[in-house]
Order: C-alpha cells, then sequence, then structure tokens
C-alpha cells in the first residue's frame, strides 16, 4: 500500500501494513487467534488515516494544487511551509501538564515509585500529544524483565482496540512492540481478559513463523486503558484535533503560498516588451541588457522606432488577503487566536478579548485534564491491585494537573488571603496552597519541610527533658553554705 504522506520506510515509525497479514500463530488458542486477526484487520484499516494525520502533525504533506495554474518547476519545490496542524495539537497539549499524584500516606511512595519507574512525567505529555493527533493513545500496564510493575504508553498508528459496549471498556487490544528496518512488524502483544499474548516472529529454523507466549494476568479485563480526546457516545475512542477541515484549509494555504510566490517569480525581473522591433533586433541576453548603463534599439527601415512598454508589477495584496481569511478559518476550527497563526490585526484586541480567545483553549483543557486524570487513575489502580494495594485507598487516589489559566502572583496572593481570613484551616491545606501559587512539587516539599521541622522539635524537647532527668536535685534550703542531707 502506497500512502501519500510523505513518509517512507526509512522514517521511525513507519510500519509497513502487508506485514500485519498473519496466517497462523503457534501456541494461541481458536478464539484468542480470532481476536487476534479481528485486531490486526482493525489496525490495517486505521493505519492510513493515522499515518496521514501523522504527516500533517509533522509538516511531510505534499503540495496539492490545480496543474495549469503552477509552473512544474514551481511545484516541484513547493515543500510544506505552513504548520498549523502542529499548532492546533501543541497549543493545546501544552496547557495539560502533569504533576503526579495525591495519594493516601500509605500509597504516597509506592505511587512515587511507580511514576518514576514508568518514567510518567516525561511520558504522560508524549501521551497527550499522540491523543490530540490521532484521537486517542492507550495506556498498558504490565511487567518488565525485573519483574517491576509499569504503565506505558501507546501510539495509536500502532495499536488497535475493540470496544466493549456492555461494559463500556476496552474488550481486547493489540500493541506492535518492534519491527525491522524495513517497517515490518516482527513483534506485538495482544492484551485480552486474564492473559497478555506475548507474539513474535520465530527466528529459528522456521524462520518466518508466528509464536505467541501467554503471560497471566489476574485481571477479568484487559490491562489496557484508552487515553482519549473528545470522547463521544458513539465514538469511544474519540476524534483527531488535525481534523478533516483542517488539512484542508493547510492545503489551501500552501496552495495559497505557491501561487504568492510564482507571481513575485515573475515579476522578479522587469517585463519590458518593443512594439515594432524584431526578435533579432533585442539581445537575447535580457538581464545584462537591463544592466548596461546604455541600451538602445535602432529603428526599422521603414523609419519607424519600436516603442517600448513595461509591465506593471502585480500587487501580492490579494493573496496575503486570501491567506489571512484562511488562517482566519484556521482560528475558528481549532479555537486558536488568529495572531498565533501568524496573522497580524490593524486594531489589536483588548486584553479581555485576547483572554477570553485564550480561554476557549483553557475550558477545552480543563475538560480534557478530568478525561487524561480518570485514565490515568484507571491504569495506576490496576497497577496498585496488582501490589497488593486495597480499594478504598485507591479510590482515594488524585490527578493533578498544574492550572490552565495563568494568573499572576498578586492574584493569587489576593485570593489565598482573603479565603484564609474567613476559614483558617484552608491556609494550611493543599488545596490552599495550590491556590497561593504553589505546584505540587513546591507543595510537597513545603510538607516535607514541615516535617523535617517537627522532627527537630521533638529531638530538641526530648534532649531538654533528658538533660533535666540527668541533673541533681538541689535543696531548696541549700544557700551555698551547708550540705545537702539525703
Amino acid at each position: 500500500m502506497v500512502l501519500d504522506t510523505g513518509l517512507t520506510t526509512q522514517d521511525n515509525g513507519y510500519l509497513a501494513v502487508e506485514s500485519a497479514h498473519i496466517g497462523s500463530i503457534q501456541g494461541m488458542d481458536a478464539d484468542s487467534q480470532a481476536t487476534t486477526l479481528q485486531l490486526l484487520n482493525i489496525w490495517r484499516k486505521h493505519y492510513p488515516r493515522n499515518t496521514l494525520r501523522t504527516g500533517y502533525y509533522l509538516a511531510h504533506y505534499g503540495y496539492k494544487g490545480v496543474a495549469y495554474s503552477i509552473p512544474a518547476s514551481m511545484r516541484a519545490m513547493a515543500k510544506p511551509m505552513i504548520g498549523w496542524p502542529n499548532k492546533a495539537v501543541r497549543a493545546l497539549a501544552d496547557l495539560s501538564t502533569f504533576e503526579g499524584f495525591n495519594a493516601p500516606e500509605s500509597l504516597q511512595s509506592r505511587v512515587d515509585d511507580l511514576c518514576d519507574v514508568s518514567m510518567l512525567d516525561v511520558k504522560v505529555p508524549q501521551c497527550v500529544v499522540s491523543a490530540y493527533t490521532h484521537g486517542c493513545a492507550f495506556l498498558t500496564v504490565s511487567l518488565d524483565d525485573e519483574g517491576r510493575t509499569l504503565i506505558t504508553p501507546r501510539s495509536a498508528d500502532w495499536s488497535a482496540a475493540i470496544w466493549d459496549w456492555t461494559h463500556n471498556r476496552i474488550k481486547a487490544a493489540l500493541t506492535i512492540t518492534d519491527k525491522d528496518k524495513h517497517g515490518y512488524i516482527t513483534a506485538f502483544r495482544v492484551w485480552l481478559p486474564y492473559v497478555v499474548w506475548d507474539c513474535h516472529r520465530d527466528s529459528g529454523p522456521y524462520l518466518g513463523r508466528w509464536v505467541a507466549e501467554p503471560v497471566e494476568t489476574g485481571f477479568d479485563r484487559p490491562t489496557v486503558v484508552p487515553f482519549v480526546h473528545d470522547e463521544q457516545l458513539n465514538r469511544p475512542f474519540g476524534s483527531s484535533r488535525i481534523t478533516r477541515p483542517l488539512m484542508a484549509l493547510t492545503d489551501f494555504g500552501l496552495r495559497t503560498l505557491v501561487r504568492m510566490e510564482a507571481t513575485a517569480e515573475f515579476y522578479a525581473a522587469p517585463r519590458i516588451w518593443f512594439l515594432g522591433a524584431n526578435k533579432g533586433q533585442v539581445s537575447p541576453d535580457t538581464w545584462s541588457s537591463l544592466l548596461q548603463v546604455i541600451n538602445g534599439v535602432p529603428a526599422s527601415k521603414n523609419g519607424d522606432k519600436p516603442e517600448m512598454r513595461q509591465l506593471s508589477q502585480a500587487s501580492m495584496q490579494p493573496h496575503a488577503d486570501m491567506l489571512r481569511s484562511v488562517a482566519l478559518m484556521v482560528a475558528a476550527e481549532t479555537d486558536i487566536p488568529a495572531t498565533d497563526l501568524g496573522i497580524t490585526v490593524d486594531n489589536p484586541g483588548s486584553a479581555e478579548a485576547m483572554a477570553e480567545a485564550e480561554r476557549k483553549l483553557s475550558r477545552t483543557a480543563d475538560r480534557q485534564n478530568l478525561r487524561f486524570g480518570r485514565a490515568l487513575r484507571d491504569a495506576l489502580g490496576m497497577a496498585l491491585i496488582a501490589e497488593g494495594a486495597s480499594d478504598e485507598d485507591i479510590n482515594r487516589i488524585r490527578p493533578v494537573w498544574a492550572p490552565t489559566k495563568e494568573t499572576s502572583d498578586a492574584a493569587h496572593a489576593d485570593y489565598y488571603a482573603k479565603v484564609a481570613g474567613v476559614n483558617p484551616s484552608f491556609a494550611n491545606s493543599d488545596v490552599g496552597l495550590s491556590k497561593a501559587g504553589l505546584s505540587w512539587q513546591e507543595i510537597r516539599e513545603q510538607r516535607a519541610w514541615e516535617q523535617s521541622e517537627r522532627a527537630k522539635q521533638q529531638l530538641d524537647q526530648l534532649r531538654a527533658q533528658t538533660n533535666a532527668q540527668k541533673e541533681p536535685p538541689q535543696d531548696a534550703t541549700d544557700h551555698g553554705g551547708g550540705t545537702n542531707e539525703p
């Protein structure tokens, strides 16, 4: 299959669709094998569109224009110069900053260790970008070679899943884990209830045969959680931020810029016509003739003098106006302010208008952080259950996201002082400190410092009591001249 995305087999993420045609898998039961073949078919079906969106995100899309409007040489030189799809994804993804989990004291250290081993501080932002690019991503819970529990993000273009409409969760999933240098799949995992099948190509005497090894999980569901953007009742796996209108507008904008460049190239040198002169009277090296100090064209045999006409430079304003219109349509499609798309306005809006334009994105990010947080908590819950944690403690875990709306330190301090004045217990709570502008990491450092100070105070008190007990008792009547009686 040939995909018009600009991606080739040399690209790191490219996969050969034909390598997903698998006949049978050695060691896998019939029901699991039927589900695996269904998942591979789903992956083959959706991979072209996922790759297309990846191409637009990475600016690997090609020029799609009218053949007769632009010379062939200009069409060959036309390269992607508009990054609106990337901007649509990153502008919203930058508002989802994952700071960690707030867990009960009995679980906080285990949760922190699990997040550190899984590198969620750097993996979650990548998962957010992938979800906005393809509509969804996946979080898998598994054990590594050392027996540690891991939460691993998976991209949609390397995964496939079947939705369980009855239980409102994933019924089965497939994640591709390895490929060769030509893009051929060499290993994948199938996630089913109670078992994960680790499938790979046999490298022994039966080269090319697929072999599966089961790994028991103990869960009555696949240990896979969807990480979805814009989930709907009829679209449980969401939709991409790189929509069809956005891709069409990106192509429209590129065509406009190419036409603008072609027009500029056509009028780069002055266009001069000599009326009444034959071709032999004009030097073939037009550019050299223009640069010479003295130029002339002789009269004809009849004494008629040639008349010179110069074509006026075409205006770039119509092209600029069209590009501006396209950018405004992109802004309406993505809720990104037009100024962030490279469009300047003659009358800039007020601070309130600009804040309201940015607030559209922050409201969307707030809704998405709730959905992303639920997915992270579900994946973390399965990982902790596998380690023996109780359901009561797991239900008290709360994901922490940085505020999506920027607020000045003065506004934070004013809000904190007013609420703390009415409710003193609010001042020293985690919620109060977060409203004061402290990040989750700063709050944890503050709590650790307070605990250290309390430990020092208790130690000082214990030392004072010990020293008091060691001192010999002094008689109240002793003024320094007599002896104490026992």
